[in-house]
């Protein structure tokens, strides 16, 4: 048959149809929000055949038998031993103060949406630069007796890397227990070859989910973005920091590296060391490597009162929960606000109810200060960033970026009296499509250094007005427009 223009009109026509078809049942077929829906129906009809490569990437769900594992795991009722913890450390009967009043619904929040209980007389400790963190937390390892658990999105390969896996192969082969949890797509390019040696030395690794290899598995979305470490049940660490050696500023795409990490001793390591014997029991690649007999990991902790009086609340969100518990704490904390907000996220990218809320309060009359990075990391990602930045400066909310090489931090506090630290950004990625984990804390002298931090980060930042914005080019604005009708999927 000859190729005329009009048989090729037919199968242009033909491809249109079907590519739309497929679209259709692609999108419908699985439970999603209808902001995510129209994205990927406009992805899918708009990049026909390239649109479903992206789909493979940011699109699958986890498959009901890897989130059937994770809710199975997640409903196992706490041992005696930590429950006997719960009753110590936590508290329904907080000090009778006016400024409880706002900790008091706060508190029943997570307790009715995660489950999730408030320890106090925790001694807190906070890191903003990598140096200092990794060699307070290596010194923590080394000094580990009974047991070390390591769970974080990325474990590179690198200096700092092969720093943390010696180490944990010489605490490993003295005989302590060693589990590391990762995500196979945060650390690309670690094979699970890299843990070998430390589990020949009786330490143990293991991919979050059994995710082994991201040639079969490359999914973008349901990533382990959590971080944390807990040793010997006394003492846990969680942030935003990640292993691998632009964290320590040494990149120089990044330069110094702005991010907030918490040290933690008192209640809240049992809530952390929970939540990582959940993740690792998901993740386990068969019942003899799960952790069955809890107790050992949950021994009695003494913090004096004179050296620890944080009150907190550790609190997951993930896929394998509607609720999306981290996003409901912000909404909390943002319209509980008297005076001010301030807020600290590499990726300003909220849904409608998040935007609303900081709308709301900017127009309340609140101080509202959001910090971003002032780099680019992820283009889309930072380009819708640049988007919700500069409608939020149209309502009156204060956008500073940061210039002193890239500010990772995930933190919010609210009127010097409670606050989040953790690995949640403010974004839709963060609210509902990884496993995050968060602390929120209700103390005035540590919500106070971390507004004195956020204080000091002003220093490197510069103020972006509504004018600085609307003065941006039109390709640049279009680019911004573009990437926000994605928002919902990236």
């Amino acid at each position: 048959m000859e190729l005329t223009w009009e048989v090729v009109k037919y199968i242009l026509l033909a491809v249109v149809i079907v590519n739309e078809a497929i679209a259709l049942f692609t999108v419908f077929r699985e439970k999603r929000d209808i902001a995510a829906t129209w994205a990927w129906l406009l992805v899918l009809t708009f990049l026909p055949v390239l649109g479903f490569i992206i789909y493979a990437f940011l699109g699958r769900k986890l498959s009901h038998r890897k989130m059937d594992r994770i809710q199975t795991e997640t409903q196992v009722e706490m041992s005696e031993a930590l429950q006997a913890q719960k009753r110590r450390y936590s508290t329904m009967e907080p000090p009778k103060e006016d400024t409880m009043r706002v900790y008091r619904r706060t508190i029943m929040l997570f307790q009715n949406v995660a489950d999730s209980f408030v320890s106090r007389h925790n001694r807190v400790n906070i890191y903003t630069d990598g140096n200092q963190l990794f060699r307070k937390m290596f010194d923590d390892i080394a000094a580990a007796k009974d047991s070390i658990h390591i769970e974080f999105y990325s474990i590179y390969n690198d200096r700092i890397g092969n720093e943390l896996r010696t180490l944990l192969e010489q605490k490993a082969a003295s005989g302590v227990e060693v589990r590391v949890l990762y995500d196979s797509w945060g650390s690309m390019g670690v094979k699970s070859s890299f843990y070998d040696h430390l589990r020949e030395l009786g330490g143990q690794a293991a991919p979050f989910l059994m995710t082994r290899s991201n040639l079969f598995d490359f999914r973008l979305n349901y990533r382990d973005h959590r971080k944390i470490v807990t040793i010997d049940g006394q003492l846990a660490y969680i942030g935003g920091f990640n292993v691998g050696d632009q964290y320590l500023g040494r990149k120089a795409k990044f330069g110094p590296w702005r991010d907030t990490h918490l040290r933690i001793e008192g209640g809240a390591v049992y809530s952390l060391q929970q939540q990582f014997i959940r993740d690792w029991n998901a993740s386990a690649a068969n019942n003899k490597n799960r952790i069955y007999h809890y107790r050992p990991y949950f021994p009695e902790i003494t913090v004096p009162d004179t050296e620890g009086h944080a009150a907190l609340q550790v609190v997951a969100s993930g896929p394998d929960s509607q609720s999306q518990q981290i996003k409901l704490g912000y909404l909390r904390l943002i319209n509980a606000a008297q005076d001010h907000i301030w807020i600290q996220t590499p990726y300003l990218i909220p849904d409608d109810s998040v935007l609303d809320a900081l709308r709301i309060a900017a127009k309340s009359g609140i101080d509202v200060r959001i910090m971003v990075p002032h780099m680019l990391d992820h283009p889309f990602v930072y380009r819708a960033t640049q988007y919700y930045a500069h409608q939020l400066a149209d309502d009156g909310v204060t956008i500073y970026f940061y210039q002193a090489g890239f500010m990772h931090a995930k933190t919010m506090v609210v009127d010097g009296k409670m606050g989040s630290v953790g690995s949640a950004n403010m974004d839709v990625r963060s609210y509902k499509l990884n496993f995050e984990a968060n602390v929120f804390i209700y103390d005035h002298d540590l919500i106070d250094r971390l507004e004195r931090i956020f204080i000091n980060d002003i220093r490197n930042s510069h103020v972006i007005t509504p004018e600085m914005f609307a003065a941006m080019s039109p390709w640049l604005r279009f680019k911004q427009s573009a990437s926000r009708l994605l928002s919902p999927i990236l």
